[in-house]
């Protein structure tokens, strides 16, 4: 793999639109959350009678066309685009699921990862419900569509006294879209108007602006909302004492040009640069980013240690969206497959390079050694997030504990490693600052190893694997 990133979670998008064409208003919404998932993509659409769906593995763009969109008929919809972190990388786990009931079909889109999905998988086979696929996402669809209440609203408040972890869902009815989020608000949802009468949630509120709909709020932790003809209603209420915001939205999975609590995730990663420079300024040439994704905080290291800003990586954009594997030669080429250098601006020069994240190490080490071929005199590592010593067990793909190399290594022989002239980590605190909302609570499990649920059974297997 060449990307030594955590890798996304999913993402998930519903709308009610009459008089629109929800689906094709759904794949653009897709489209804009793609960056959360890249392995498979599904819509569903309700016309009032019955739910109709289409879903394949692959980008979005390369699941739906034209012929695929037109049968989708209606005016409800949820989208769904998929990273795997519970169930493998098949069609059997590509989401929305869609099951019959005794309350008419339902379709479920989620984004997380349950951490008692194992206990409900097994009393969902020992009440007799046949399971298809090895995702959570199939267990919580089955609970609703056989759980208790005699209506989706008491179903879904019974869901989310059973569940634990991390969900956010879309989900759809015949004449119905709810849109739920887990107690703790791990990751973020929202929901905005479209035109008169229209109503969409997303992941992000990119995908909002995407379609021209206008944000109107967050959905808040332990929320359902329900959307239908009569505009949106609150089911229920149920935060938990403490909310725990994943920190890793703030560094690297949302969209810069996304809103989490009124800032966008740009301005946060800016001012992470901005601490990290106080932090650990290095006497340099000029500031670098890794490509893209840690371009904001580039700009705020720059900014703040009155050193220049340059490019000094090239980041060929399209080549993690092909599923032509590369053949020896190449893999030996590595790196080069994703970057080139721009020798011009590294040549003899003391180079501050800036990444969001590190991971397992498997890359940053010949970004290092590519920099020095181009001719940097120095280079000098900062890191716009602590060290990742923890894995993640709510909705996010973060190696195990053999695989993180912050867990295996200190800073010092991290350093020598990647043979870097030194290298600095933002700290915990800095890190929180940045997202402007300190007083606010946050998930910090993958630098501190303790999550705001019990993930006991889980960390076992994490050590074992």
């Amino acid at each position: 793999m060449i990307d030594d990133k955590p890798q996304h979670e999913c993402g998930i998008f519903g709308i009610y639109a009459p008089d629109e064409d929800v689906a094709r208003l759904t794949f653009f919404g897709l489209y804009s959350l793609q960056h959360r998932g890249q392995e498979s993509a599904g819509i569903a659409v309700s016309d009032g009678r019955r739910i109709s769906m289409h879903k394949e593995m692959g980008l979005v763009a390369q699941v739906f066309d034209e012929a695929s969109l037109r049968p989708l008929h209606g005016q409800l919809a949820i989208g769904h685009t998929r990273y795997s972190t519970t169930g493998s990388s098949k069609l059997q786990n590509a989401q929305p699921f869609v099951v019959e009931s005794a309350l008419g079909p339902l379709a479920v889109g989620h984004n997380g990862n349950l951490t008692n999905a194992h206990d409900l998988r097994q009393e969902l086979l020992h009440r007799g419900v046949g399971l298809t696929s090895t995702s959570d996402s199939e267990v919580i669809t089955q609970m609703l569509a056989g759980g208790e209440g005699r209506s989706w609203d008491e179903k879904l408040r019974v869901f989310m006294v059973r569940a634990q972890g991390a969900y956010c869902l879309t989900v759809l009815t015949r004449d119905q879209l709810y849109a739920v989020r887990d107690p703790w608000g791990l990751h973020p949802l929202c929901i905005g108007r479209l035109g008169e009468q229209g109503w969409v949630v997303a992941s992000e509120s990119c995908a909002l602006a995407t379609i021209g709909a206008q944000l109107v709020r967050e959905i808040e932790p332990g929320e359902i909302v329900a959307v239908g003809e009569g505009g949106p209603r609150t089911v229920a209420r149920m935060p938990a004492p403490k909310r725990a915001m994943c920190l890793f939205e703030y560094i690297y999975f949302a969209r810069p040009d996304s809103l989490i609590d009124g800032q966008t995730l740009h301005a946060a990663r800016v001012a992470q640069g901005r601490e990290l420079a106080r932090e650990a300024r290095a006497d340099a040439d000029i500031v670098i980013p890794v490509p893209d994704s840690a371009v904001p905080a580039a700009i705020g290291y720059a900014q703040e240690a009155n050193i220049p800003y340059s490019e000094g990586l090239i980041k060929n954009r399209y080549i993690g969206r092909t599923f032509i594997q590369p053949d020896d030669r190449l893999r030996k080429v590595g790196i080069q497959l994703k970057f080139n250098p721009l020798a011009d601006n590294l040549a003899g020069r003391r180079v501050v390079l800036i990444d969001d994240s590190i991971v397992r190490g498997n890359t940053s080490g010949p970004i290092v050694r590519l920099l020095r071929d181009a001719g940097a005199r120095e280079v000098h590592m900062r890191v716009s997030s602590p060290p990742i010593r923890h894995p993640c067990f709510l909705g996010v793909d973060m190696a195990t504990y053999p695989e993180l190399i912050a867990h295996r290594m200190s800073i010092a022989e991290i350093q020598d490693f990647l043979g870097v002239d030194s290298l600095a980590y933002l700290s915990l605190e800095g890190l929180i600052r940045a997202t402007g909302h300190a007083e606010a609570g946050f998930c910090r499990g993958c630098f501190t190893g303790k999550y705001p649920v019990d993930v006991q059974l889980l960390e076992k297997e994490a050590f074992e694997r």
